[in-house]
């Protein structure tokens, strides 16, 4: 096999008619979690994937994405997706008979974004969008409201463009903020995060019941119960995941069967990251009335068939749960004010779900709810590391927040856009 030029290593082919899926080919060495970091990049850019195939020899990989835009998503810039995908690709000067593997990237610079302005409706939601639009990427948040009507934003962001550092780049940022912003803006600066960056990194606390609300295993048999539960959350408890070891003789084979929603498949290949399992082939058919069909053929990283019975069992309950509550929402009191709060969990390498902060706030807008503050930490239980983003949110009269039906209505609403489902 050749190695092939740089423009031959990711191609973006569009479809011939409106509505027509683009196909995004990507032909480059392999490396361990590649195919979750390719579907992570085409989840931030609002993309739906509508078919895959992957295929690996361990060395080489060749993955095909069929990808339409989602109805709310902002413009995709294709340009850029493309500079994306061939970032998260390994370098092609690597032999491929040498089958060499580059070493881990160093962590990118965090910048402080600073946005001091006048309060108004869905000015949280204009300013994330914008960043996203930008490829700026929030890794943490925290937004306070004065009693004179003034919000502090801070944002702790990267630049997937690498241009931070630039005085152009930060020019063009705080002007663009200050057009969407208009009257409302008082100043925008942006400057490298110092050790303030530290301090919001560090591990929330939360509430024995907030915690039981997020992270319970029993999901399932709490939201039979709910009052909020519509018949798109309903479906999307149907699973199945089967393990088949007689159809390779080197390959487990992974067949699942589940609803569609937003990240499914970022979701399930992540899993299969952070369990050291490596698809060598796999084939994601359309979505058939709201259905998915996946057949997986892995190997352990040793090169070796899954086929201790607890290994299985322990992928399985881990792919359902994904496939079931890939993200956790709750409303709670907190004294007298309202918090909504998000659990959004962490990859091994650190990272989180796309996008999750932007399709919060898309939802906060179109239900008309103001948000007096927000911020993101980080939240460990025993078993994996989550991203908790937790917003005060402000009474209104279409939604009193002490109502138990505006509340199940609130949850709804952010759950099903951060699920695809509405």
């Amino acid at each position: 096999m050749g190695v092939p030029s740089w423009d031959d290593i990711v191609l973006i082919e569009h479809g011939k008619n409106p509505g027509d899926p683009t196909v995004v080919t990507v032909n480059c060495p392999d490396k361990a979690g590649l195919g979750c970091d390719l579907c992570g990049i085409v989840l931030e850019f609002g993309l739906y994937v509508t078919r895959g195939d992957f295929t690996t020899d361990g060395k080489w990989c060749y993955i095909v994405l069929w990808v339409v835009p989602r109805p709310s998503s902002i413009k995709i810039d294709w340009d850029s997706l493309k500079n994306r995908l061939l970032s998260a690709c390994p370098s092609c000067m690597i032999s491929f008979y040498l089958n060499q593997q580059t070493g881990p990237s160093p962590p990118p610079a965090v910048y402080l974004l600073k946005v001091f302005c006048l309060d108004r409706k869905g000015l949280l939601h204009d300013v994330t969008k914008l960043l996203c639009e930008l490829e700026l990427t929030i890794q943490r948040v925290k937004v306070m409201t004065t009693p004179d009507d003034k919000v502090l934003d801070l944002f702790f962001i990267t630049d997937t463009m690498n241009l931070l550092h630039t005085p152009e780049r930060r020019t063009e940022t705080c002007r663009h903020l200050e057009l969407v912003l208009g009257n409302y803006c008082i100043s925008c600066e942006i400057a490298l995060a110092g050790p303030e960056y530290v301090g919001q990194q560090e591990i929330s606390s939360l509430p024995p019941e907030v915690m039981e609300d997020l992270f319970s295993c029993n999901l399932s048999n709490k939201e039979s119960s709910s009052e909020g539960v519509t018949s798109s959350m309903a479906r999307a408890r149907k699973s199945t995941v089967t393990v088949d070891n007689t159809l390779s003789p080197v390959h487990t084979l992974l067949q699942i069967q589940c609803s569609d929603q937003k990240g499914l498949i970022y979701d399930i290949l992540r899993t299969s990251k952070d369990f050291d399992i490596q698809i060598s082939y796999g084939r994601i058919s359309t979505s058939a009335k709201g259905q998915r069909n996946m057949d997986l053929f892995v190997q352990k990283k040793d090169g070796k068939k899954i086929l201790d019975h607890e290994d299985q069992v322990a992928l399985c309950s881990r792919l359902k749960e994904e496939m079931l509550h890939p993200l956790r929402v709750t409303i709670t009191s907190r004294g007298p004010e309202t918090e909504l709060l998000v659990a959004n969990p962490v990859e091994l390498s650190g990272k989180g779900r796309p996008r999750v902060f932007y399709d919060v706030t898309v939802a906060l807008k179109a239900l008309g709810i103001c948000i007096f503050s927000a911020k993101i930490n980080r939240h460990s239980t025993p078993d994996r590391q989550w991203e908790v983003y937790r917003f005060l949110l402000e009474e209104s009269r279409k939604f009193p927040l002490a109502s138990r039906r505006a509340r199940n209505e609130i949850v709804e609403k952010v759950k099903g856009t951060l699920m695809g489902w509405l």
